[in-house]
């Protein structure tokens, strides 16, 4: 009799610990649930905030002490911060993981996340971009970046159709950087200057000799005479210490370059929602630090260069000045006419571009 009695009372204990352990599972089961439902419905941006870390890399062909770099250190920055951590960026600068010429493939087929880029290194690949990048009477880095920006926000490249935009931004006009004083195009004549690519044919109309280098390549392209002198916005004359090899500065305004960081899609597809935010937040924003950030540094390369490296501004007379701009006035015009008869909106894009360098220039 008191064995049957210790049997049922075994029996008890074990169905009353089954019990709790149901018990505990379903209401552990059913706060999720409802947790999840919570979210969908309310259509929380924070999903996935409180996940692993997302690590994203980052290339660039030129060094870290370029303007673009700078920028992207920067993006870098604001991205972690305004993640709480949770995303990390790995940066790699001097063409270390990707060079200019392998910049969009190798952001494709995912060698980097996101790359930073020159569309001027691309002739043919941004008709309409080609239209912008001509001479435009931009006064500074700060305008043509934002001009940039609203028009590609406005015109989408397609080239641009198979990755995310991350954000863009352009140089300040391109001046004539020579170890000799150029003041006419008869001193312009033949020289062999370096240029990013799409500027050959502006080079070319003034009658210069075009030389297709990268910016990287200046320094040793001087150094040994391949070059006679660079074409390009003037804070190089400080990063690449270019003012100790070319003396004069020729005061007309060229040719700007854009710049473009894109991610390849299936990296921007797989992210949170709330970090897609903050990149979408940081694309305008970025394009105004950078103009603004590479207009100081201008100056303060001038600056430097005058005072350490006795550079020597020129000035064309009027005259002389009257000689180029007819030489380069219809050139913006033969680029509309090339995207127009590709079937792209050219005429509505100049329009847009003297309205928005107006607006910015106020």
């Amino acid at each position: 009799m008191k064995g049957k009695l210790r049997e049922n009372a075994a029996r008890f204990v074990f169905l009353c610990l089954m019990i709790g352990v149901i018990t505990v599972v379903t209401a552990c089961g059913g706060n999720q649930s409802g947790s999840s439902n919570e979210n969908t419905e309310s259509g929380n941006s924070d999903e996935g905030k409180n996940g692993e870390t997302i690590t994203l890399s980052y290339a660039f062909f030129a060094p870290e002490s370029t303007f673009p770099a700078v920028q992207m250190k920067k993006w870098s920055e604001e991205l972690e911060k305004r993640t709480d951590g949770q995303v990390e960026v790995e940066l790699f600068f001097g063409g270390s993981l990707l060079e200019a010429n392998n910049m969009f493939d190798g952001v494709e087929n995912e060698t980097a996340d996101i790359g930073l880029t020159a569309t001027t290194y691309e002739p043919g690949r941004f008709p309409l971009l080609e239209i912008s990048e001509m001479p435009s009477d931009y006064p500074n880095s700060q305008v043509s970046s934002q001009v940039l920006n609203d028009l590609i926000s406005e015109f989408e490249p397609v080239a641009l159709d198979d990755f995310k935009l991350i954000t863009s931004f352009a140089t300040e006009p391109a001046y004539i950087q020579s170890k000799d004083r150029i003041s006419s195009l008869e001193e312009l004549s033949g020289k062999q200057l370096r240029i990013s690519g799409g500027s050959t044919p502006v080079m070319e109309k003034l009658g210069a000799a075009p030389v297709g280098l990268s910016q990287a390549e200046v320094p040793e392209g001087l150094q040994t005479g391949v070059i006679e002198g660079n074409v390009s916005s003037r804070e190089v004359l400080k990063d690449f210490k270019l003012a100790e090899m070319v003396k004069y500065v020729t005061d007309y305004p060229l040719t700007v370059t854009s710049f473009v960081a894109i991610m390849n899609q299936d990296t921007w597809n797989s992210l949170p929602d709330y970090v897609k935010d903050v990149i979408d937040d940081l694309n305008h924003e970025m394009s105004i630090f950078t103009g603004q950030y590479l207009d100081e540094h201008v100056k303060e390369a001038m600056e430097w260069s005058k005072e350490t490296e006795d550079l020597e501004v020129v000035s064309l007379s009027e005259e002389e000045k009257q000689k180029w701009d007819e030489a380069l006035e219809e050139m913006q015009g033969l680029a509309v006419e090339d995207a127009n008869a590709e079937g792209l909106p050219g005429d509505e894009y100049q329009e847009k571009l003297y309205e928005l360098i107006e607006k910015y220039s106020e």
